[in-house]
C-alpha cells in the first residue's frame, strides 16, 4: 500500500494536468454547441450521407444536430484519445523508470518481492486510469448542466465504461513494454495509442481492412455505435479483458526473471 501511495503521489501531477485538460477541451466544445446548433441541423443530413467519412466519424449512426449526437460524434473523440495516451504514458514509465532513474538500486534492496513491487505498481496504473476517467466525467457532466440537457444515463455509463476498458487495456499493453524496457518509451507508447485510433478508422471505411477491428479497443468503445444501439459488443469487451489479464500477467511473469541494469 506504501508503494501505491508512492506512485499516485509521483504521478499526481501528470494526472491533475491530463484530466483538466482533456475535461476543459469536452467541456469547452459542449458549450460551443449552442452557437453552432443551427449550422448543424443544416448540415447533419448532409454528413449523414458522406460515405466513409460519416462511418469514420460515426455521423451515420447519430445525428450532430442533437447535443448528444455532437457530443459521440466529436467530443468524445478527445477524451478517447486523451485517455489512452495518458494511459498509455503512464503504463508505459511505471516500472522502467525505476531503472533508468537507477532508482532500481534501493527499491529492490528493501524487503520487498519483485511480485509485490509489480502488483501494487500495475494497481497504481489501473487507479490513474479510474481517477482520470472520474475527474473528465465530471467535467463532461458539467458541460451538458450548462446547457440544460443531460445526456441518457444508460448509453453515458456504457460508454465511459467501454473507455475505461480501453484504457486499461492500453494501460497493461503499455505496462508489459514498461517490464522488458530499461528507459522509458513514452514516445513510443503515445504513438501505439494513435496507431490503435487510426486502425479504427481504417477498419471502418476500407472494407478490406475489416478484421483490424479485433486489433483495435477503439472499436467497441466508440461512442457512436454506444449511443446509437444502447448496449457494448460483449465479445469485444471480453476480448478486451482477456487482453489486459494477459498483459499483466506477461508483466509480472517477465520482471520477475529480468535481469536489473
Amino acid at each position: 500500500m506504501t508503494l501505491l501511495k508512492h506512485e499516485i503521489k509521483m504521478y499526481g501531477k501528470t494526472w491533475i494536468i491530463w484530466s483538466m485538460c482533456i475535461g476543459i477541451c469536452c467541456f469547452s466544445c459542449l458549450l460551443l454547441f449552442e452557437s453552432l446548433k443551427e449550422s448543424m441541423e443544416e448540415i447533419a443530413d448532409m454528413f449523414s450521407v458522406m460515405g466513409g467519412f460519416s462511418a469514420a466519424l460515426g455521423m451515420d449512426k447519430v445525428s450532430i444536430g442533437t447535443i448528444t449526437g455532437f457530443y459521440a460524434t466529436e467530443v468524445a473523440l478527445i477524451f478517447a484519445l486523451g485517455g489512452a495516451m495518458f494511459a498509455a504514458m503512464t503504463g508505459v514509465s511505471v516500472l522502467s523508470k525505476e531503472e533508468e532513474g537507477h532508482t532500481a538500486d534501493f527499491l529492490h534492496t528493501l524487503p520487498l518481492g519483485r511480485g509485490h513491487i509489480v502488483l501494487w505498481k500495475y494497481a497504481s496504473v489501473c487507479l490513474l486510469c479510474l481517477l482520470f476517467s472520474a475527474a473528465t466525467m465530471i467535467w463532461i457532466l458539467l458541460g451538458f448542466f450548462c446547457m440544460g440537457e443531460m445526456p441518457s444515463v444508460r448509453e453515458f455509463l456504457l460508454y465511459h465504461g467501454a473507455q475505461l476498458l480501453l484504457q486499461l487495456e492500453i494501460g497493461s499493453i503499455c505496462f508489459l513494454i514498461s517490464s522488458i524496457c530499461k528507459k522509458k518509451q513514452t514516445g513510443g507508447a503515445l504513438g501505439f495509442a494513435v496507431l490503435l485510433y487510426m486502425m479504427e478508422l481504417m477498419c471502418r471505411v476500407i472494407p478490406a481492412m475489416k478484421g483490424l477491428k479485433y486489433v483495435t479497443p477503439y472499436y467497441f468503445a466508440n461512442a457512436s455505435d454506444i449511443f446509437s444501439q444502447g448496449r457494448l459488443n460483449g465479445e469485444m469487451a471480453l476480448a478486451s479483458i482477456a487482453v489486459t489479464v494477459l498483459s499483466a500477467a506477461g508483466a509480472f511473469v517477465i520482471y520477475r526473471q529480468k535481469d536489473l541494469s
